[in-house]
């Protein structure tokens, strides 16, 4: 049953990107986009309190793990995010109008403050400014597998700020930022993915990660299930299983009454999550692939081993369809589409 409360209280902010003036710079017509690697794992805190609790995430066999470590400010918050999101969506505008660019960017704050839909007011310089020591002060060191050889990363989501430019009344009017090898790197591979400008309304951190999941691992197919054990863990949630359970229900409840959440509905099937696509994220088609560089000549030959009796010119239009449609941009597109090639065979055996 639906509160009254829910009834009336508009869970979206209010929508203060509605300016007669926001379209004038460049810097608005970039779309939102945020980094595949922090919509997969909990690298952000969903707490209204400052978490300084360190988190560790290991892959089933333990052999792989994400650490992320508080500075004395604590963890880069959700809504702390915004600042990336806003940097990474204008170097891949840049990057889409073949402009060079660089690790190091400067931006006026009320740019970042505007487009990311805060309030202009003096006292948004001072949350922004805690924002920004966060997201520097904010740790990550993960172990990776390369070439056979297993290697450990420190880094942390931004290498430093400068505030440029400050007002006498101390609102930090000119920003400069660099992004730490982590971030550019997922700029410069495109693993990154358009998220909705309403996303930057939704009122609770949870909203916001529960977004952010769904546009992941939904993305454009019709619907998508999780346990909520398992979404409990990707959200990076410290509250008790019934806890989550009810803050769930009652963000399920508010979608009901206002479908405020973008892109997806939001359902609860006992203790499964169930995320139903509105059709508003646009499909891509096999041409978005472009992104994906030729393959190897030689490749081709070890795809003829890998899929028997098949021609692997029309694999490799389904392999790059496939990527589009998932938002899938391989690191290794070689190894990648063998990997393909071996699935389909396994699938399908010798063609007839």
């Amino acid at each position: 049953m639906v509160c009254e409360t829910t009834k009336t209280r508009d869970p979206l902010l209010p929508d203060r990107m509605q300016q007669t003036d926001f379209f004038v710079c460049d810097i608005f017509d970039a779309a939102p986009k945020g980094d595949m690697a922090s919509m997969e794992h909990p690298i952000f805190s969903i707490s209204t309190k400052p978490d300084l609790r360190r988190r560790r995430y290991e892959n089933s066999s333990g052999t792989q793990f994400v650490e992320v470590r508080p500075s004395d400010r604590g963890l880069a918050t959700v809504h702390d995010r915004d600042i990336l999101i806003f940097c990474i969506s204008q170097v891949m505008a840049a990057i889409n109008e073949g402009r060079k660019v660089e690790r190091t960017m400067r931006f006026k704050a009320f740019d970042l403050l505007s487009a990311t839909n805060r309030p202009t007011g003096g006292e948004a310089y001072i949350r922004l400014k805690d924002a920004f020591e966060r997201l520097s002060g904010t740790r990550i060191q993960t172990n990776i597998t390369t070439g056979g050889q297993e290697v450990l990363d420190d880094f942390g989501l931004i290498d430093r700020f400068r505030i440029v430019r400050e007002t006498r009344e101390g609102r930090m009017q000119e920003v400069e930022v660099q992004l730490s090898d982590w971030v550019y790197n997922a700029i410069q591979h495109r693993e990154v993915l358009t998220i909705s400008r309403d996303y930057f309304r939704l009122r609770k951190p949870l909203e916001r990660r529960l977004y952010e999941i769904a546009r992941k691992h939904c993305g454009t197919k019709p619907q998508w299930r999780i346990g909520l054990e398992k979404l409990k863990y990707k959200c990076g949630s410290h509250s008790t299983d019934k806890e989550f359970k009810r803050l769930v229900s009652k963000i399920v409840a508010e979608n009901e009454a206002h479908r405020h959440m973008p892109d997806y509905d939001i359902g609860l099937d006992g203790n499964v999550v169930v995320f139903i696509s509105k059709g508003s994220v646009p499909s891509r088609t096999p041409d978005d692939s472009v992104n994906i560089p030729p393959l190897h000549p030689d490749t081709y030959e070890d795809a003829r081993n890998e899929a028997a009796g098949w021609d692997v010119r029309m694999i490799e239009q389904e392999w790059r369809g496939w990527c589009a449609k998932e938002e899938i941009e391989p690191k290794r597109p070689d190894a990648h589409f063998l990997k393909f090639c071996r699935s389909w065979f396994e699938k399908r055996g010798r063609p007839a």
